[in-house]
């Protein structure tokens, strides 16, 4: 007699998954929800979760989100209201070509099927941001490109006044993916030097950061209003890293 399996019961077939490839091979440029309906169609009920999953992750990091899920299960309300989330995010002010986004795995950067022409020099600025239950910290509008200096930069002039404006002298628990910028020693040591704990956080999984729900809804409220870059440009009290 085999061994009794244990965990979650997988809820697609390898047939479902194959199919799902088709699907994506059809158009890289899909949503989310686009693929899933077309799953659906095809007969597979599913999550827009366990889409990303399937189209997005390797088996070791479906393990470490499992592994990550299952350690925060039964973490509180009040737990949760402890954790600043971050993220950087890029506004794309050429609001003809924004959100578009390709399906591909490593090595198939380069293959006709997964470029779409765009605007050569589009208008953007890359964004770093905040939230947590308690509310929102200021923005950071990023000038060039982020490495572990410019990174801690950030952290200094932004964060810790985000972190004592929402929480005071309480403490907090802080969010960020695993970006090298974030994941470099340097930076690891700049957190220990300032007593900040910070989340582990399984990779590639944007879908479990709620900031990412806010950027969407940032980024809408512009396409349908241009003039509120003018309103939103002076939250940014700080030139940011060169």
């Amino acid at each position: 007699m085999g061994r009794k399996k244990c965990g979650k019961k997988r809820c697609t077939t390898r047939r479902g998954d194959r199919t799902l490839r088709k699907i994506v091979e059809k158009d890289r440029f899909q949503t989310l929800g686009d693929l899933r309906k077309q799953w659906t169609e095809s007969g597979v009920e599913t999550s827009r979760a366990t889409v990303h999953r399937r189209v997005l992750l390797n088996q070791k990091q479906r393990q470490k989100r499992l592994t990550w899920a299952t350690e925060k299960q039964h973490w509180t309300v009040a737990q949760w209201s402890k954790v600043l989330f971050s993220d950087e995010s890029k506004f794309c002010m050429s609001f003809g070509n924004q959100g578009a986004r390709v399906w591909r795995k490593t090595g198939e950067k380069e293959m006709p099927k997964c470029l779409k022409s765009s605007v050569k020099y589009p208008q953007s600025v890359m964004v770093w941001g905040a939230m947590s239950a308690a509310g929102v910290g200021p923005l950071c509008f990023i000038k060039g490109r982020v490495n572990a200096a410019s990174y801690q930069e950030i952290l200094e002039h932004f964060m810790l006044p985000s972190a004592e404006n929402l929480y005071g002298d309480e403490d907090f628990v802080f969010q960020h993916d695993l970006a090298p910028a974030h994941s470099a020693k340097t930076t690891g040591k700049w957190f220990t030097d300032h007593g900040i704990t910070v989340l582990n956080w399984p990779a590639n999984s944007p879908d479990l950061n709620p900031i990412e729900n806010l950027w969407d809804i940032v980024k809408r409220k512009l396409r349908e209003d241009p003039t509120l870059w003018m309103s939103l440009r002076p939250l940014s009290k700080h030139p940011g890293p060169p």
